[in-house]
């Protein structure tokens, strides 16, 4: 019976994490969109704005209000100004990337996490995950195209900027969580975008068209239900479990790379995206074998 009910949450466990990357794909084609007719910096700002009166309806549902204030400060304010650069660097990539293209490089984050982990978490990197770590950097160039013929793109830096700052956010995650409730970490770092991110905005700030409050609306709900999916992915089952199935989102966005913009990337793409994504499968399952190892 016990197995049964692991087996379930297993399977809910991908169930979840195939929703949180359909509805974080949705989310980014509407910043996509955005970035069209407004500044990136004023996108991450409606990012963070539009989420809020959500965050803080699912604070006071879970009755966590108390606990927003037993936090450690410094972690978080380096986690805005984290949010800020990625969410920011972001937008200004997809405005001209396919999402497809932008989530092959941007998969190369667990790889960045991985190697950060040293440094900052003291944590011991095996050879075999250098070896994953180097095969996703091939990918990445393979992706970039940096030859003669094609120069890499600010657009493509931009994307390895934003994994870059995601990585750093996420260590800052692991050192919170060990502290400070999930609930606090969600609500000072929305909150913190949106004051940040609309007082650097604001001097450019361009009028929302009414035509787009519908798709304010939807920034709103496909981020705030990919945020609880996710949460629900990672509470159900085991990170190496789940954590290949975050590589949907490449299907999610070539299909919507299609469906919106009739677009479709190069070959290049797709064999550096599978280089990257082989290379983040393979570590997450050597780094949970190191685990059980360590606690059979």
């Amino acid at each position: 019976m016990r197995t049964n009910a692991k087996n379930d949450n297993r399977r809910r466990g991908i169930l979840m994490m195939l929703l949180a990357c359909l509805f974080f794909s949705l989310m980014d084609s509407v910043m996509k969109k955005l970035a069209g007719h407004y500044p990136a910096i004023q996108v991450t700002a409606l990012r963070a704005l539009t989420s809020m009166p959500l965050i803080i309806a699912y604070v006071l549902w879970r009755r966590a209000l108390p606990g927003l204030w037993q936090v450690r400060w410094p972690l978080h304010l380096l986690r805005v100004g984290l949010g800020v650069a990625m969410l920011t660097s972001f937008a200004y990539a997809i405005r001209t990337l396919p999402l497809t293209e932008a989530y092959a490089l941007f998969f190369v984050s667990p790889l960045f996490i991985a190697a950060l982990s040293i440094p900052l978490l003291g944590e011991r990197v095996h050879r075999a995950s250098w070896i994953a770590i180097g095969c996703g950097m091939v990918g990445v160039l393979v992706v970039l195209k940096p030859t003669g013929a094609g120069i890499i793109s600010l657009a493509g830096l931009a994307i390895l900027f934003s994994a870059s700052c995601y990585a750093l956010s996420a260590i800052t995650v692991r050192l919170l969580s060990r502290t400070d409730s999930s609930e606090s970490m969600v609500f000072w770092l929305m909150l913190g975008v949106s004051l940040v991110a609309t007082s650097a905005a604001w001097t450019g700030w361009r009028a929302v068209l009414p035509a787009d409050y519908w798709l304010l609306a939807a920034l709103a709900v496909t981020g705030f239900i990919g945020q609880l999916t996710i949460t629900e992915a990672f509470k159900l089952a085991p990170a190496a479990t789940v954590t290949p199935f975050e590589y949907s989102a490449l299907a999610w966005g070539l299909g919507l790379d299609l469906l919106v913009w009739q677009t479709v990337p190069g070959l290049r793409v797709f064999i550096g995206a599978a280089i990257i994504v082989a290379s983040g499968i393979y570590l997450a399952r050597h780094e949970a074998k190191g685990i059980e190892a360590e606690h059979p």
